[in-house]
């Protein structure tokens, strides 16, 4: 059984001579006009013709026109193909950097099983905190709209009470999501944003997901942004190509979305059941309704700041973020840049790796004070400096949302480097520490962002410092660096094959 709506909308991407998945014979039957909001949508469904999906035998191709952000291995496990070499272009594909947006490959037709419809509803730019957010004030929307986000407080454990605009506004910054939409899941499922929550669940479980370690505003959107990132970052990187919905039944994803189309399909899988995820997807009449009501056209904005990648981006010149002649052990290959995630609420374990880890030698492990200093891996504007992160805008225009930027998280409040600070390569930052989120030892947190977007370490835009390329390993914090034919194993003991003393620079 499986719910398919056919959108007259097309394709951005797509090619006039794609093969089509569902095809236009199929007629959905007709659908009772309802209210985006209601809390318990009209179950509607219908069996699946042996037509809907494609044949085996089907050796027509698909013609895919490369997005922002793809590269060819995650292409290659989204359209079920197991040899790369089969995907033909006129483009290089042999090169490891990302695939310019607009490349034509010529792909085989390997998909076998029913998917969802290939419709992108969101643009990658309206989902992470892109430039297209620049101009939006989420504290004079919310406070427009005068709903019950707009009387709100939130209590944080860590700085007690604040606004309800002011823990959107942290959330995103934070994990780099785009506060349009959080607003706008919030408004969709519970009402919070322009009028008055839909029921008690909804007061205290805002994004529907009933579990008593997620009670408040806070920690039910950061549970809504760890499943969008999942599958946002999974959809990159080719390790999200199925749906699976609260019954246990799954739905392979259409290898032509995008990333944020990926990401809202991700979370309103895990929220609703396939029948009521049918209609919030359609473009017309659910969920990307309800945000052009809100907040306008998102494809005319992303237009303004597409591609997120541009073509041929390559990571600037870094260096190791400590001083030379220092010691220092790399504790931590490719893991999490943001956030900790539950594999036993999420299924998996991880959302992007675009985060390793450095500690200064000590004597004794845990969290104990160190004098040895975190220092600038390029120049560039601090735009942020609070509660164990600091963040440096390597353009220098004052907005993490564009260009590289780097976080450093773990930096101890004493001598950390101010808001404002312009610094050069080598310029003191502060000292690592346990400050900023959880951490067993002190040591530095150390990622990088593109417009918003969290880079994965080990990629087509890999992580290089002092020419030592970050590789991963079989799990997360595993994973060496490679310098020609030298090596560097991270441990997170900080044993011998981990240490590195940084050269003077040339």
């Amino acid at each position: 059984m499986i719910l398919i709506y056919k959108t007259p909308q097309p394709d951005p991407l797509a090619g006039t001579n794609d093969p089509i998945i569902f095809p236009t014979s199929t007629t959905p039957p007709q659908i009772e006009t309802q209210s985006a909001y209601t809390a318990t949508p009209q179950i509607i469904s219908f069996e699946i013709s042996p037509t809907n999906t494609l044949s085996p035998n089907d050796n027509t191709p698909f013609l895919y026109y490369a997005q922002s952000g793809d590269m060819l291995s995650a292409i290659a496990h989204r359209f079920n193909v197991k040899n790369e070499a089969e995907i033909i272009s006129d483009a290089d594909l042999t090169k490891t950097t990302l695939i310019d947006a607009g490349v034509l490959l010529v792909i085989p037709n390997r998909i076998n099983e029913a998917t969802t419809p290939n419709i992108q509803i969101m643009p990658d730019a309206e989902v992470v905190y892109s430039p297209s957010a620049l101009d939006f004030d989420i504290e004079e929307y919310v406070k427009s709209q005068n709903g019950y986000l707009s009387t709100y407080r939130d209590y944080l454990g860590s700085e007690g009470w604040i606004d309800g605009y002011a823990a959107i506004q942290k959330l995103a910054i934070e994990n780099s999501i785009n506060p349009r939409l959080l607003l706008a899941i919030l408004e969709f499922e519970a009402r919070w944003v322009r009028g008055e929550p839909i029921d008690l669940l909804h007061t205290d479980f805002a994004m529907g997901f009933n579990d008593y370690r997620y009670k408040g505003l806070s920690v039910q959107l950061t549970w809504a942004i760890n499943n969008m990132s999942i599958a946002y970052y999974g959809w990159r990187a080719g390790t999200i190509t199925h749906l699976e919905f609260p019954d246990g039944t799954k739905l392979r994803l259409d290898p032509r979305l995008n990333a944020g189309t990926v990401a809202i399909q991700y979370l309103f899988s895990k929220l609703h059941s396939q029948s009521q995820w049918a209609q919030i997807i359609d473009p017309n009449n659910g969920f990307p309704a309800v945000y052009t009501e809100m907040f306008g056209d998102p494809w005319s904005r992303a237009k303004l700041v597409d591609p997120l990648f541009p073509a041929a981006l390559n990571q600037p010149p870094l260096v190791f973020p400590f001083e030379a002649g220092v010691k220092w052990s790399f504790t931590g290959g490719p893991h999490n840049g943001w956030g900790i995630l539950n594999p036993n609420i999420y299924g998996v374990s991880h959302s992007v790796y675009s985060a390793i880890d450095f500690a200064p030698a000590a004597e004794k492990t845990g969290c104990i004070p160190t004098n040895t200093w975190v220092t600038a891996s390029a120049p560039g504007l601090v735009v942020r400096s609070e509660n164990g992160v600091v963040m440096i805008d390597l353009d220098g225009d004052g907005y993490e949302q564009t260009g590289w930027n780097l976080l450093y998280l773990h930096l101890a409040t004493k001598d950390r480097i101010p808001v404002g600070t312009y610094v050069e390569t080598n310029d003191k930052l502060g000292h690592a520490s346990c400050e900023g989120g959880v951490s067993t030892g002190t040591h530095l947190h150390f990622a990088r962002k593109y417009n918003g977007e969290w880079v994965t370490a080990d990629g087509p835009l890999p992580f290089v410092l002092n020419g030592w390329r970050v590789v991963s390993g079989e799990a997360p914090y595993k994973g060496t660096m490679i310098r020609g034919d030298e090596t560097i194993t991270s441990d997170l003991q900080g044993q011998a094959w981990s240490i590195i003393i940084r050269e003077a620079d040339e």
